[in-house]
């Protein structure tokens, strides 16, 4: 089945509001085995809108539109469906007496504006709005289907999840099914490359994404249900676990800060940071994972070299080596552990931008970490923009405190 979605709103196409629509359907309909084909955003024009849904409807199977459902004069996907099929409009009875009892339960009279959202047409019914006043549309005609909806995210995700998704389960014979596996350390065109062998796979197929914290892989199935999509990934999955190894930190939902933490925990183990180019952001990341304090002592943000020294970097190392270097960082990481009574220290310092310092270009990051029997530090390079910097830095900082905490129960497991 063909799929395609037409967000409508002109305040989409200004900027002032962003499209999480047609986001949340995309990851709707793969579930359902729905391939979508075309996004498409229109304004609040009769003509223009007419237009789309006519291109729509001689291309896609299933049309979904969100928006132009509302009680005022802009509000024209009711109408505009009406003229594409060349049908009429009419009140339904049913619709009005539910409309003017929502009112009446609200303590209020129904505007009469507002009776456009009790019509009709003929191949059309109404799905039920359960958070709104907005029914919406279940249009069937010719073989094809459109599914109208309210603009509101909360009404709409409610009309989808409540009324219109199990109607659609039964109707679809397959599903899609992606897992995603995430990774830290190697770029774009090195996992391309390493993968390579496997990419001419069709289903399932293999989807390489840059993001700004690392790469990711997709792997996509399409099958008669969720556990033979399951089946069909999980060789693939495993021939590329065995080139990109422990490059792969995590798969779908998982976020680095929960995977570090859980293993903390798991070991019994406290940590403690030092920050200088993250400013701050590491330690946030940890935080921001409920439970935390079960294993992160702290963090110091030492920004300033005199800072560095006044908790424990020794002065010679920073004017030997300069602030940014591998033997600050792992000094940082001693000092932030010695200082904060933790079990591992950790130690960021770098070059965010947008100059240059000490003759290191921007983007250069050095991570020390120690668990005291154990120093070291890497030295990785990202050039971006100050955020993405700092943000990367952060990641890369988790990304090798979960090497180390693997390497202390199988020091073969990492490579």
């Amino acid at each position: 089945m063909k799929a395609e979605i037409i967000s409508i709103g002109t305040e989409i196409l200004l900027g002032e509001i962003t499209d999480t629509n047609a986001a949340y359907l995309a990851g709707q309909l793969p579930c359902l085995g729905i391939d979508l084909y075309w996004v498409t955003q229109v304004g609040d024009n009769h003509a223009r809108l007419v237009e789309i849904l006519k291109r729509a409807w001689g291309r896609s199977d299933l049309i979904i539109t969100t928006g132009g459902l509302g009680p005022t004069e802009d509000d024209l996907t009711r109408e505009a469906i009406a003229e594409m099929l060349g049908e009429e409009i009419r009140i339904d009875p049913s619709l009005e007496k539910w409309l003017r009892e929502l009112f009446g339960k609200l303590g209020r009279d129904m505007p009469e504006r507002n009776i456009k959202q009790a019509t009709l047409i003929p191949s059309a019914m109404a799905i039920a709005n359960h958070a709104g006043t907005a029914p919406g549309w279940w249009v069937k005609s010719k073989g094809r289907m459109i599914l109208a909806m309210p603009g509101p995210p909360g009404e709409m995700q409610r009309m989808w999840e409540r009324e219109i998704k199990p109607e659609m389960q039964k109707l679809c014979s397959s599903v899609i099914f992606s897992r995603t596996l995430k990774i830290l350390g190697l770029g774009e065109a090195k996992v391309d490359e390493m993968i390579s062998h496997l990419l001419s796979s069709t289903n399932p197929t293999i989807g390489v994404y840059a993001k700004p914290t690392g790469i990711e892989l997709r792997l996509t199935a399409k099958a008669p249900s969720q556990k033979d999509a399951e089946k069909m990934i999980a060789p693939l999955e495993a021939q590329i676990r065995s080139v990109v190894g422990d490059y792969i930190w995590g798969v779908d939902s998982d976020i680095m800060e929960k995977v570090v933490g859980d293993l903390l925990r798991e070991r019994g183990l406290k940590l403690a940071t030092m920050e200088s180019c993250t400013g701050g952001l590491l330690s946030s990341l940890i935080t921001d994972v409920p439970g935390s304090s079960d294993y992160f002592n702290g963090g110091l943000v030492t920004y300033s070299n005199e800072m560095k020294v006044a908790f424990g970097v020794p002065p010679e190392l920073i004017a030997r080596y300069g602030a940014v270097s591998s033997e600050v960082a792992e000094s940082m990481a001693a000092a932030a552990r010695n200082r904060l009574g933790a079990d591992i220290g950790i130690g960021t310092t770098g070059v965010a931008g947008p100059d240059e310092l000490e003759g290191k270009p921007v983007g250069t990051i050095y991570i020390g970490i120690t668990d005291g029997k154990t120093t070291r530090s890497i030295m990785t390079a990202f050039p971006q923009q100050r955020p993405r910097i700092k943000r990367y830095a952060a990641m890369s900082a988790l990304f090798e405190l979960r090497r180390l905490l693997i390497e202390k129960i199988n020091p073969c497991q990492v490579k």
